[in-house]
């Protein structure tokens, strides 16, 4: 299992589009995905679950993948996060 911290950066946190891409990546792996935020611990998995989390900009989130590509899923999600979801500045 790998846990790790991670920042939302986007302006307008984990909305629909960045749930989704969130959720695709997932789907993309055999590994189970977990991400918790103050102290509501979800399936990545499951759009809704991830829409629950209601992660704003700023927000840490941890991640946890496990099973047998946890190492590829943690990776493209690390990605994810840091490149704000794709999604442009406001403003």
């Amino acid at each position: 299992m790998l846990r790790e911290e991670l920042m939302v950066i986007n302006d307008l946190g984990i909305h629909a589009r960045p749930a989704q891409h969130i959720v695709k990546l997932a789907a993309k792996h055999q590994a189970e995905l977990w991400l918790e935020k103050d102290g509501n611990r979800i399936n990545g998995k499951s759009i809704m679950g991830v829409l629950l989390l209601a992660a704003e900009c700023g927000a840490p989130v941890t991640v946890e993948t496990e099973g047998a590509d946890e190492q590829a899923l943690m990776d493209g999600l690390r990605e994810l996060f840091a490149a704000g979801f794709h999604e442009l500045k406001q403003g």
